[in-house]
């Protein structure tokens, strides 16, 4: 039901993700306060559809299937637009390219074992990951934008970097957990834990 608060939640971040796009492309720190407004705002409905969906028992297929897809192409429309007016450039160009190539492995992987019926595990570390992404995407969308006496396009790759390197982490802890559904014999897939394997929203 896509009329249920939650699921206009998700939409919502997707609807924003052109209005972020075409801001960028303008210089200036009107531009960039504005997106950024608007970057934060997609990121707080990310948690809010999810805890709202849960707390109200308006869990719906359509929405398990539009939140992940719309946080994927926030984070990916973002990071190849910063990329694109250089407010990342040199080699700071890097984790960018690993938290994409991350996003389409985990993409990937959950199609896999969605169909043999298996979630992607979730951690800890995962979510750390997450948040610190998101906060230095928003710093890199501000640069030299920021304040003057603030190194905020230095604060923000260091952000990108560190992310990067869970994003290593977490990708290998997602493939090798998937990794004896993938090796089994076709007609004889391993048996699911007891307790089942949490699904995972990044």
């Amino acid at each position: 039901m896509l009329s249920s608060l939650p699921n206009i939640l998700t939409l919502s971040r997707i609807v924003v993700i052109p209005v972020v796009v075409a801001l960028l492309f303008f210089p200036g720190p009107a531009p960039a306060w504005t997106a950024l407004g608007l970057y934060a705002a997609a990121c707080i409905t990310d948690w809010f559809d999810g805890y709202l969906a849960r707390a109200w028992q308006e869990e719906s297929l359509i929405g398990k299937f539009l939140d992940p897809i719309a946080d994927k192409l926030l984070v990916a429309a973002v990071l190849m637009m910063v990329v694109a007016v250089d407010k990342v450039d040199g080699l700071a160009v890097i984790p960018a390219v690993i938290i994409l190539l991350r996003e389409v492995l985990v993409s990937g992987l959950r199609e896999f074992l969605a169909g043999l019926q298996v979630s992607v595990p979730v951690s800890n570390l995962a979510k750390w990951k997450t948040a610190i992404q998101m906060v230095a995407i928003g710093i890199v969308i501000v640069g030299d934008d920021g304040p003057a006496w603030l190194p905020v396009t230095t604060i923000g790759e260091a952000g990108l970097w560190i992310a990067a390197a869970l994003t290593l982490v977490t990708g290998w802890d997602y493939l090798r957990a998937g990794l004896k559904y993938m090796m089994a014999p076709t007609s004889a897939p391993p048996a699911r834990p007891a307790s089942g394997l949490v699904g995972e929203k990044r």
